[in-house]
């Protein structure tokens, strides 16, 4: 009879639920900053958090659920646009 051979899968190491929560709430709060510049009455914003939670995802060691990382950062983008958050910086 032949033995059958029974191959070592490699498994991504499973992230803590609870370090789960802490990056969603990380990238909640980067994708809602932005600053805005006012220069004589026009308002020009600029999502600087977005920018940097794009750089963190794209660089972090478990990139396991990457779409629902983009996806939670492109929604707190649009949240931190409307809402009063962020750095007003007004030039004359």
């Amino acid at each position: 009879m032949a033995k059958a051979k029974h191959k070592k899968s490699k498994k991504q190491p499973q992230e803590l639920d609870s370090i789960f929560l802490l990056k969603l709430v990380l990238y909640i709060v980067l994708g809602s900053i932005w600053i805005k510049i006012d220069r004589h009455g026009t308002q020009i914003p600029i999502p600087i958090g977005f920018i940097i939670g794009l750089i963190f995802t794209t660089r972090e060691h478990f990139a396991i659920d990457r779409k629902i990382e983009y996806a939670i950062l492109l929604v707190a983008m649009l949240i931190g646009f409307w809402a009063p958050l962020g750095l007003y910086i007004t030039l004359y």
